[in-house]
């Protein structure tokens, strides 16, 4: 963060303004207690005339110090920040009101991702602008975040006044003291004072210059929000590298081996393994300018040892030694909260998910939260996602394992796998009226998120779906079968919804193997058939589809499930019609149909009496097919099942289209659409768009059909469905010249 803020800080033009205050500061073992730094005692003017250091108000005709110069060159492997330059440029070159109107005398505080990159951007700023301080520049290292112990502000002021002129000998002991006489000796001079590595608000607050006409560059790894408070201060984040700015830092520093192809494609796999991050960037750079014959190994060794190839044995040079120097602040919590987050499952996590993952209260959570964003170890979005850069989250990794006990990690991790599953079970029950998926009780301390209504489960399950896929990833490599088996579950109606057919195929590979593993392994490994055939079906691998659901139907008539049989005789016919065997297909649904009757499942009925309608109607039986399809439609709005009325619907729109009422045909449509839409049916929606053009191209309304065919194309594509968009784009070239297909299988 950039914080940006002109200083109002008091200054010594008059000791009798200010009142007598009791410090409590000892010389000796660098002690205070809290103070207010903007008074100063009465009896400090007075030691510092009696010093001969002011007389009157004017300077002993002593020979002027010459004015200082403490700041190093420089980087050379600076590269980019363009934005972050100017704004310090606008910061701390500004003209502003309280100076009047000069230029200068502004505060401001950088801190960066991982506290990477801030004390370059503070130099390189720095050296190109120090043509506006004539007065000079002090520079200090605060070692806030680097070994040994944060200088005290008592000691850096010492040197500050030594450097402005100040004998040490005539340098007063008292913390405030010395305060008023490094603002008297800063007032009304244009230096710029460069406060590099802070650890907190209160290191530089004492070291704040008098007058506003001085510029001060702190850096940080914390924000420093108490100089956004109090000295009216404007953050601006200084995140990682672009890859175009990390590619011209690794490039300049190959030199003319960076000309070779190969030297390009091993640049352009270090820009990804490193994902921006300054310091790692800066390391490898180094390593390459030393020696470009071995920038193949570099890439190697990250890409097989990660956040290991950045270690040194000199800790300024370790990217791990760097990284742990932001953990000698926190707390047992925070610490905790750190490497719990490290190996938590998914690439962001939310508030509710850190609570179970924790162990804590929400607001025990937040503040948790707000010290490690505080401390710049991670990232903030919006909506309350945080997020880790990958390097650091390899180092909060390493942390966990390394600090924490393995309870404390397996029990962090299953409160969030149990997190997961028990929040995706209340939202798939808000998706699909099914019975319950009977779970055992959760982990202690893990709570999982209430859904109020359908919309705000599918919009959780938008935001989660990687960290749930993850999540069931953690489950299986602890051996959690049933967690494995019940996010299968709970994951399904989601995933068909959106299309996500590829991770819905990963989901049942999982449910399957876990199957093997479960008190009654040969019901789940039936369902994990059956729903992976199903899925294989919709991607158009037909092979791979027959084969899961033969296997699910023998285990189910060996077991004599009647359920069982029932249901996958109803997939066996989606995927015969889907390979364009409508007769099998026909012959699959009847005899579905009659063992639902038989069961006396009403929804699954209708379902049934629906696709046997479709089927029949592709043989051109009309007058039939409409009687079932329209049975099956007042069954389905009888028992409340939008998802089965507009595949009803849709059939219905089907047949008047194939009998000319192409008009009748559109009304249906666009009512199945608007029923897929509200249900945020993205699969089911494409597939309505794709049939919906069929009736506006035989109306000759050609832009109306290119309209809704160019939408589905794009939700195929989204979705990944290769064939389908193929046809879909197909028609769209043939739009003058149709072929007269009726599209009714081109789902």
């Amino acid at each position: 963060m950039l914080y940006v803020a002109y200083d109002g800080g008091e200054t010594m033009t008059d000791a009798n303004q200010h009142q007598a205050v009791d410090t409590g500061y000892d010389s000796e073992n660098h002690q205070q207690s809290a103070t207010t730094h903007n008074t100063v005692n009465a009896d400090v003017a007075t030691t510092v005339v009696q010093a001969g250091v002011i007389t009157g108000g004017v300077h002993n005709h002593l020979p002027a110090p010459r004015p200082p110069r403490q700041l190093i060159a420089a980087p050379t492997g600076f590269v980019g920040r363009a934005d972050q330059l100017a704004t310090l440029d606008r910061a701390l070159t500004g003209s502003s009101p309280r100076n009047g109107g000069q230029d200068g005398g502004a505060t401001a505080v950088i801190s960066a991702i991982g506290g990477i990159g801030k004390t370059w951007l503070a130099l390189t700023w720095a050296n190109r602008n120090l043509h506006r301080f004539p007065d000079g520049h002090l520079s200090v290292d605060l070692r806030g975040f680097s070994p040994g112990e944060p200088r005290h502000p008592a000691d850096v002021l010492a040197e500050f006044l030594a450097a402005l002129g100040v004998d040490r000998d005539h340098q007063p002991t008292d913390l405030d003291a010395r305060i008023a006489l490094y603002r008297t000796h800063t007032t009304g001079k244009r230096l710029l004072i460069l406060l590099d590595n802070a650890a907190t608000a209160d290191q530089v607050e004492p070291l704040l210059p008098g007058g506003t006409s001085c510029t001060v560059l702190a850096t940080s790894r914390h924000r420093l929000d108490a100089l956004l408070t109090n000295r009216g201060a404007h953050p601006v984040r200084l995140d990682v590298l672009t890859d175009t700015e990390a590619r011209t830092l690794l490039a300049s520093a190959a030199g003319d081996a960076h000309d070779r192809a190969d030297a390009e494609r091993a640049i352009t796999e270090l820009i990804g393994l490193c994902k921006g991050f300054p310091l790692a960037l800066g390391l490898i750079a180094a390593r390459i300018r030393s020696d470009p014959d071995l920038l193949h190994d570099f890439v190697a060794d990250l890409r097989d040892l990660g956040l290991d190839a950045l270690d040194s044995d000199v800790p300024a040079a370790s990217l791990p030694a760097v990284l742990s120097w932001s953990l000698r602040r926190l707390t047992d919590r925070q610490h905790t909260v750190f490497g719990l987050m490290g190996i938590a499952p998914g690439p962001d996590i939310g508030i509710p998910a850190v609570c179970s993952l924790a162990g804590l209260s929400e607001p025990q959570t937040r503040k948790a939260l707000r010290d490690l964003e505080e401390a710049s170890l991670l990232d903030r979005r919006p909506g309350g996602r945080y997020v880790m850069h990958d390097l650091v989250r390899d180092f909060a990794t390493d942390t966990a394992h390394h600090d924490l006990p393995e309870d404390a990690r397996a029990a962090g991790l299953r409160r969030v796998v149990d997190f997961y599953l028990y929040t995706a079970d209340n939202a798939e029950r808000l998706l699909d009226s099914r019975e319950p998926i009977r779970l055992d009780p959760p982990e202690p301390n893990c709570l999982a998120q209430a859904l109020p209504d359908y919309a705000a489960a599918l919009a959780w399950l938008d935001t989660e779906q990687p960290n749930l896929l993850a999540a069931q990833h953690t489950a299986a490599t602890h051996g959690w079968h049933q967690a494995v088996w019940n996010l299968a579950q709970s994951l399904t109606a989601f995933h068909h919804r959106r299309g996500s057919l590829h991770d819905l195929i990963a989901v049942w590979q999982a449910g399957l193997a876990a199957a093997e593993h479960l008190p009654a392994p040969s019901n789940c490994t039936t369902l994990a058939h059956r729903n992976l055939g199903d899925t294989y079906a919709a991607e158009g691998r037909h092979e791979e589809a027959i084969e899961h659901l033969h296997q699910a139907l023998t285990l189910a008539k060996h077991h004599h499930d009647l359920t069982a049989q029932a249901h996958t005789h109803f997939t066996i016919a989606i995927a015969w019609e889907r390979w364009g065997n409508e007769r099998l297909a026909l012959q699959h649904a009847t005899h579905a149909l009659s063992l639902f009757r038989t069961l006396d499942d009403p929804v699954w009925e209708a379902a049934s009496l629906n696709a046997v309608g479709r089927y029949v109607a592709r043989f051109g039986d009309y007058e039939r097919a409409h009687a079932l399809c329209q049975t099956a439609l007042t069954l389905h709005r009888h028992h409340h099942d939008p998802a089965g009325e507009a595949r009803a619907l849709e059939n219905l729109a089907y047949i008047h289209h194939h009998t000319s009422d192409h008009h009748q045909a559109i009304s249906h449509y666009q009512q199945a659409l608007t029923l897929f839409r509200d249900l945020g049916h993205t699969y089911g929606v494409a597939g309505t768009l794709n049939l919906l053009g069929e009736p506006h191209a035989a109306l000759r309304q050609h832009e109306r059909a290119q309209a809704v065919w160019r939408e589905a194309l794009e939700l195929y594509r989204a979705q990944q469905r290769t064939e389908d968009a193929e046809r879909i784009q197909q028609k769209l070239d043939d739009l003058d010249n149709p072929s007269g297909g009726d599209g009714l299988d081109d789902r």
